[in-house]
């Protein structure tokens, strides 16, 4: 999963929001370096991605990409996942896509503290509305040009958006019938560290 489905799925108080994000931000061990309910969204946002990457709808998703894509594909697909989510949010979210992600912002930009590469691309993030961004397709090519940058071998993301047309429909398929399995795994891991 990507940003928008850890917000989504990791509660809607400030601290599990800054958290659910901070997951992608900080390893390591946890214990004592940020408030408790903080640690608590980090820990449930590696329990997601641990659940995701082991999930039998997701890897029979990966096993969709080309042979040659499947290093990469799992990183394809935690964005596409996004897209899905933002593109379909009503299904999923009582509370409209523009308001969620504006009460994040906010939140996030009130953070003084934001952790290392968060604290560079928050204001960008925040500016260009990334997360709402991702429910238009187009949007995707840019996201993974940025993705590329950062890889060691830019040309595993060459020609991923043709692969995701062609994949569409089987890939948003997998999506729904697999979000609904993480809101719930993700709501009990909310009650237990609560």
């Amino acid at each position: 999963m990507n940003y928008l489905a850890h917000l989504h799925l990791g509660g809607p108080a400030p601290q599990q929001l800054l958290g659910s994000l901070y997951g992608d931000f900080v390893k390591g061990s946890l214990e004592g370096r940020f408030p408790p309910a903080l640690e608590a969204a980090i820990r449930l946002h590696r329990q997601i991605d641990s659940y995701t990457d082991q999930h039998p709808l997701v890897l029979a998703a990966l096993a969709r990409f080309p042979r040659e894509r499947r290093r990469f594909a799992g990183i394809v697909l935690d964005v596409f996942f996004d897209h899905c989510l933002a593109r379909h949010w009503p299904d999923y979210a009582e509370r409209p896509l523009a308001q969620f992600t504006g009460d994040f912002y906010r939140v996030l930009l009130a953070e003084p503290d934001l952790p290392g590469r968060l604290a560079r691309i928050a204001p960008f993030m925040a500016a260009d509305d990334w997360l709402g961004a991702y429910g238009d397709f187009a949007t995707l090519e840019q996201v993974f040009n940025g993705i590329a940058r950062r890889l060691s071998r830019p040309e595993g993301m060459v020609g991923v958006m043709g692969e995701l047309e062609r994949l569409y429909e089987p890939l948003l398929a997998d999506f729904r019938e697999f979000y609904p399995q993480l809101q719930a795994f993700a709501a009990v891991g909310r009650m237990s560290d609560s």
